[in-house]
């Protein structure tokens, strides 16, 4: 993924694409993006559980206004304005390299594309309880066909490990969330997304560097038109680059002069990726994180990401691995409550932020984790979810960072999105209230401050 923001965005969109692919009664496609799991990113994922499917809002890149209904009421037809905005982008991408000849291919029969548009702006409450999330990524027909996956393709896998230094299960589970193996790789001509999306105008910078970034994919002769496609949010091939990610780390593993992660022989895809995860510091050899159990008292404030301890000295305060040993020492870890005090908890190392760096979500990095872990062979996660739960909604994470700040518990802002400085308020308030201070947003906290 992979540009760190749409990374959120698209990852989701696969996993839930993903699950369609790994159930036998159901098909679909992915969500969008690279998870097929979901390809369509999970929104921002607050601390507390919550995966959220589609929203890629980019804070910050706001620009021209969205497009008016009568532009979008009219698919296949000509938009107003869009020829007008294509020729005005046209000199701006010949000025960074793009051949004239290149950008009249690419835009040959291009439209502008509403369904592109209206899937990137109306997903904000499409919110999925991490639990839920991690039933669909692990899956007993996804961990099956992964194993078939690393059977099938193993002198591949081994060459790609030796190479990179990075578990050919990672790799493989990361394909497996992206487009459940290759299944759900996307078929949105990645020019007309992106151009669409751009023409929109919201994140219209963001969009033009993607666009631009495509266009020299075509310009170095990677691909073709034809070929160049992916989810509507632009994430592309087996494990769903982004253009400007693929510029980046994307590699030549056949050595036929072409980086061609779209591909059926996923070689230089899977090689990519690896390339990626080593790129942001991947360490063989230490787990992403590992299933533990706290003790009895246990100071919820202590479970931070800024909080680091060796495994032997969160060992002497009580914390051991599911089967009451301790944690052996790979390095510096932290405690993360993906769900609160009521779910399960990880020791997690430095190798869950180079699969945060694929895509930022805490439910992606632990599915991608914890599908590697199964592949390896490992069990499920052992812990209970308060799967009677469900998610705040948009306007009720609002009300909570109101409450919050009203109450004295400054959040820094009310913008719906569960961050550390509102996790941090709401824990303040909580241990203020005699409750476990977690720092989970629950519904029972928000009837409890109302």
């Amino acid at each position: 993924m992979v540009t760190r923001y749409l990374a959120a965005s698209a990852v989701l969109s696969s996993i839930a694409l993903a699950a369609a692919a790994e159930s036998p009664q159901r098909s679909l496609r992915p969500v969008e993006r690279p998870g097929a799991v979901s390809s369509a990113a999970p929104e921002v994922v607050t601390r507390a559980a919550t995966v959220l499917l589609p929203k890629q809002a980019a804070p910050g890149l706001s620009l021209r206004p969205e497009v008016r209904p009568t532009e979008l009421a009219a698919p296949g037809g000509e938009t107003p304005g869009f020829a007008a905005w294509i020729r005005d982008f046209r000199p701006r991408a010949l000025r960074q390299g793009i051949s004239p000849s290149t950008f009249d291919r690419a835009f040959a029969g291009v439209r502008f594309d509403p369904d592109v548009v209206r899937r990137d702006s109306s997903q904000a409450e499409f919110v999925k309880p991490i639990w839920d999330y991690l039933d669909s990524a692990a899956s007993d027909a996804r961990v099956r066909n992964g194993r078939e996956a690393l059977q099938r393709h193993a002198d591949l896998m081994n060459r790609i490990e030796a190479r990179y230094g990075v578990e050919k299960e990672v790799v493989a589970a990361v394909w497996g969330l992206e487009t459940a193996y290759g299944t759900f790789r996307g078929s949105e001509p990645v020019i007309g997304s992106m151009a669409s999306l751009a023409y929109e105008g919201r994140r219209r910078a963001f969009f033009e560097e993607q666009l631009v970034a495509a266009l020299k994919i075509l310009e170095q002769g990677h691909t073709t038109p034809a070929n160049l496609k992916g989810s509507w949010a632009g994430a592309m091939g087996h494990t769903q680059f982004m253009p400007t990610s693929f510029h980046a780390l994307a590699v030549d593993f056949t050595g036929d002069g072409r980086r061609d992660i779209w591909s059926d022989n996923p070689a230089d895809a899977l090689a990519s990726t690896a390339h990626y995860l080593a790129e942001h510091g991947w360490k063989k050899g230490q787990p992403w994180g590992v299933e533990v159990q706290l003790p009895r008292g246990f100071d919820y404030s202590m479970a931070r990401r800024d909080v680091h301890r060796m495994p032997s000295q969160w060992a002497r305060l009580g914390i051991r691995d599911m089967n009451g040993n301790p944690v052996r020492d790979y390095g510096q870890a932290s405690v993360l409550l993906p769900a609160g005090a009521r779910g399960a908890a990880f020791l997690i190392f430095d190798n869950f932020d180079a699969i945060e760096r694929y895509n930022p979500a805490d439910a992606y990095v632990i599915g991608v984790g914890h599908l590697s872990d199964r592949l390896r062979g490992g069990g499920p996660i052992r812990a209970d979810w308060p799967r009677g739960d469900r998610n705040l909604k948009r306007s009720e994470r609002e009300e909570l960072q109101k409450r919050l700040t009203a109450a004295g518990y400054d959040t820094k802002g009310i913008d719906g999105r569960i961050g550390p400085l509102t996790i941090t308020a709401l824990r303040r308030w909580q241990a203020a209230n005699g409750l476990t201070p977690d720092g989970y947003p629950s519904v029972s906290v928000l009837s409890r401050m109302r």
